[in-house]
């Protein structure tokens, strides 16, 4: 019970953050990154499915990502270059519309998992496609 409002709570404070950065009120890159890192951290293990409908779920070792179906890893500082390509996106009001708008390597594994925990916020476009699903 505990755990899972500790997740709520993270997941709430990341994408407040996220908020933030795209309206262009944070004042901390720092912050937002290790908001991000903690709950990647959190969700370790958990499956997730990439676009083109591959299961897998990843875990952490210091600062990489390992995922079940690579054998190389995702570092900590790949996933803060995707976190802020994905910011300068939104902040343009244009669409992170799938993994290789996220131009780095292991995109694939993490545009799934911005999009769930909220990083990446649906356009007009992608929402009315999820409220269809």
């Amino acid at each position: 019970m505990a755990s899972e409002s500790k997740q709520e709570e993270k997941l709430r404070e990341l994408k407040e953050l996220v908020e933030k950065e795209i309206r262009g009120e944070n004042d901390s890159r720092t912050l937002l990154e290790d908001a991000l890192w903690d709950v990647l951290v959190m969700l370790e293990g958990k499956s997730f499915e990439t676009a083109k409908h591959l299961d897998y779920s990843y875990s952490i070792k210091g600062y990489e990502i390992f995922v079940s179906r690579k054998d190389k890893s995702i570092t900590r500082s790949t996933v803060n270059l995707s976190l802020w390509n994905a910011m300068e996106l939104q902040k343009a009001h244009l669409p992170v519309s799938g993994p290789k708008k996220l131009k780095t390597f292991g995109a694939s594994y993490l545009y799934p998992i911005f999009m769930e925990i909220g990083v990446i916020v649906p356009g007009e476009a992608e929402q009315m496609t999820l409220e269809l699903k």
